[in-house]
């Protein structure tokens, strides 16, 4: 290969360029990103950037001169309009191609949006370094009243940040109890009720009709007032770029297990592989298909694909990417981690601490193997199970480890 292009200049982006480096490809390597910003951290954007006691120095992933020294091309500001896969050719929106041997696509997600949800003013979405500081502007004064639509993990984040700098926030959410996607009604209602105790107007099993001026019109008639908006009800991955590229392209770039894009008609595609948010691929860990949005998993698939592309340009056999997928998020003074995967049929044992004492060890069952791991302000713990989850561990085994924790 002579030449990489990464198409999206985030983290998964970031590490794939460094690995690339690393590794010791001495060919050209093209960043392409549609932000302005070189790469920075996301996970602050709802806390410590959005609370002002961050500012956006602070939040970038390398020193200047680190970025300097990767000798990369970074193209920045500009957006990917569209791939041939099978040509090697990438084509951007400023009007100019570029011809490449290797591919990472990195363009991570976007925000889903409510309908004509750009024409409100007081609406905001949280997903870039742009859109934290005109929140910030918003938030920093407080008394205002806040209404934050969706209580998934950045809905909740925002909430508990805009409390802190004295907001009244109501959270509203269609589904019975925040974060079901991510931990499960049981968990989910646990740790929304953290959210209630500390001053949090949490209301679930409410259908959004549309936005309004004054606030937030319900479909049952109620006008939830509010001075500012938030809507936070999930992504949906950067892949609209790529229509008529070839790939298979289902809520997500397919992949196989070691990253390597697949073409429509099921083939791989050699030279494309893919990193992040953007990506779904077969985790032989758990033994299914899944896409992940956390930054552990953007940040370890970013180095991953770009070993593998290089590894199969040398003629060498690539290796699986099959992780245990873990996240953290930290509202008010609670820190939540998860290890693995919840879903909706598992079985949830408290196996450690108490619920009531905001410290605690959540074990996930699915059949009578040990599927996930949440901790609450408990990250020794979460840790330990780490190894256990890779393993494979059984039911049984996992909770004998946790019967030593104290």
């Amino acid at each position: 290969m002579e030449r990489v292009v990464v198409v999206g200049a985030s983290l998964a982006g970031l590490r794939a360029a460094e690995t690339l480096r690393t590794e010791g490809f001495d060919g050209e390597v093209i960043v392409v990103g549609a932000e302005v910003h070189r790469p920075y951290d996301r996970p602050p954007l709802s806390k410590k950037l959005l609370a002002g006691e961050w500012e956006p120095e602070r939040i970038h992933l390398r020193q200047p001169d680190s970025f300097d020294d990767l000798d990369v091309e970074w193209r920045l500001g500009v957006v990917a309009a569209g791939l041939e896969a099978d040509s090697g050719v990438l084509h951007l929106t400023d009007g100019t191609d570029v011809e490449f041997d290797g591919c990472i696509i990195a363009t991570g997600a976007s925000c889903r949006r409510l309908p004509d949800q750009g024409r409100h003013a007081h609406v905001h979405e949280l997903r870039t370094l742009d859109d934290s500081l005109r929140l910030r502007a918003e938030l920093a004064e407080g008394n205002h009243h806040v209404v934050v639509i969706g209580a998934g993990f950045i809905g909740l984040e925002v909430a508990a940040t805009a409390k802190q700098l004295g907001n009244e926030v109501t959270v509203l959410e269609g589904a019975p109890a925040p974060l079901i996607r991510g931990l499960g009604a049981e968990m989910g209602t646990a740790i929304g009720a953290m959210h209630v105790a500390r001053g949090v107007d949490v209301r679930c099993d409410v259908d959004v009709e549309r936005l309004d001026e004054a606030g937030v019109l319900l479909s049952d008639g109620e006008l939830v007032e509010s001075d500012v908006v938030v809507v936070g009800i999930g992504v949906v991955p950067n892949t609209a770029w790529l229509d008529g590229s070839g790939l298979e392209i289902r809520d997500g770039v397919v992949c196989d297990e070691t990253l390597n894009a697949r073409r429509a008609d099921g083939e791989l595609r050699p030279g494309v592989y893919a990193a992040g948010d953007v990506l779904r691929w077969p985790n032989a860990l758990f033994g299914e298909e899944m896409r992940v949005e956390h930054w552990t998993n953007a940040a370890e698939q970013g180095a991953a694909a770009a070993k593998n592309l290089l590894a199969v340009s040398r003629g060498e056999e690539p290796v699986p990417y099959a992780p245990v997928p873990f996240f953290w998020s930290d509202q008010f003074d609670v820190r939540v981690q998860f290890l693995g995967r919840a879903s909706a049929d598992d079985e949830v044992v408290v196996a450690t601490g108490a619920v009531e004492d905001d410290k605690f060890l959540a074990l996930y069952r699915n059949g009578d193997r040990l599927h996930g791991a949440l901790g609450v302000n408990a990250p020794r713990w979460v840790m330990k199970m780490r190894g256990t989850l890779a393993a494979g561990a059984s039911w049984d085994e996992a909770l004998e480890v946790a019967a030593t924790f104290e």
